[in-house]
């Protein structure tokens, strides 16, 4: 029995699905390495050129990258989830 609902959730299959389209990955990506690049400029540069970097310098500068990473794809998927799920307050009043 259908109920007339609009399903408004993304599973965690087609979010992977949404975010891996060769146009998203170009989009993230770009974004991941822009970003990226200029945290580890700010934030590692001093020990990279004195030649003090360690393994933990190296993950740091890798968080750099990954973290914009996930927040551009959450970006989309949350774009994504809008298209899907108008705002509720623009609907019209449900009948009574």
């Amino acid at each position: 029995m259908a109920t007339g609902r609009v399903r408004t959730t993304v599973t965690m299959r087609e979010a992977i699905r949404i975010c891996l389209r060769r146009e998203h990955l170009r989009r993230t990506v770009r974004i991941a390495l822009v970003v990226g690049v200029i945290l580890t400029l700010i934030n590692q540069a001093d020990v990279v050129i004195r030649g003090d970097a360690t393994a933990i310098t190296w993950v740091k500068a890798a968080g750099n990258f990954l973290v914009p990473f996930i927040v551009s794809n959450l970006g989309l998927l949350a774009g994504k989830w809008a298209e899907r799920d108008p705002d509720p307050r623009d609907r019209p009043p449900a009948p009574t």
